[in-house]
């Protein structure tokens, strides 16, 4: 019968990890062209949850846009405005650094609080040299790996 305690303890231990690995990362698909050829859509990646004072230049980072900067084409059903919410686009500069070509800030740098994101597809994203500077606390967490590519 000493298996029995051990084994509840094993569960309970697993279960406890389960929950902490939850909470420190998230599993994202990839829609849309945005961030080709690094990731395409479908591609599912592993993000760790981070908040954006932590976040360096070249970090790939999922972005929960403000309401103000989502991209919403005309035609638009109610129920799909919300898809546009979550962004992922690489982090091109942070509070401090020079502002990158092409896009256009009141100043020669990032002011605090900011980010500047661009996806890897110029021709194919919606980011920061069209909504302009995106907060820092927007930022949900920072890319690690993918987990599954499409062919």
């Amino acid at each position: 019968m000493i298996w029995l305690p051990l084994a509840v303890t094993g569960v309970a231990a697993l279960a406890g990890w389960l929950v902490w690995l939850r909470r420190r990362h998230l599993v994202v698909t990839v829609r849309g062209p945005s961030m080709t050829p690094t990731y395409r859509h479908g591609d599912r990646v592993l993000v760790r949850r981070r908040s954006g004072g932590r976040i360096r230049t070249g970090q790939v980072a999922l972005v929960d846009l403000p309401e103000r900067m989502r991209p919403v084409p005309d035609g638009t059903a109610a129920e799909d405005i919300l898809r546009n919410r979550r962004v992922i686009k690489r982090v091109a500069a942070v509070p401090g650094d020079p502002v990158p070509f092409p896009v256009q800030g009141p100043g020669p740098v990032v002011p605090p609080g900011c980010l500047v994101l661009l996806g890897d597809n110029p021709d194919g994203s919606g980011d920061s040299r069209q909504y302009g500077y995106v907060p820092t606390d927007a930022v949900v967490g920072v890319v690690l790996r993918p987990l599954h590519t499409r062919p």
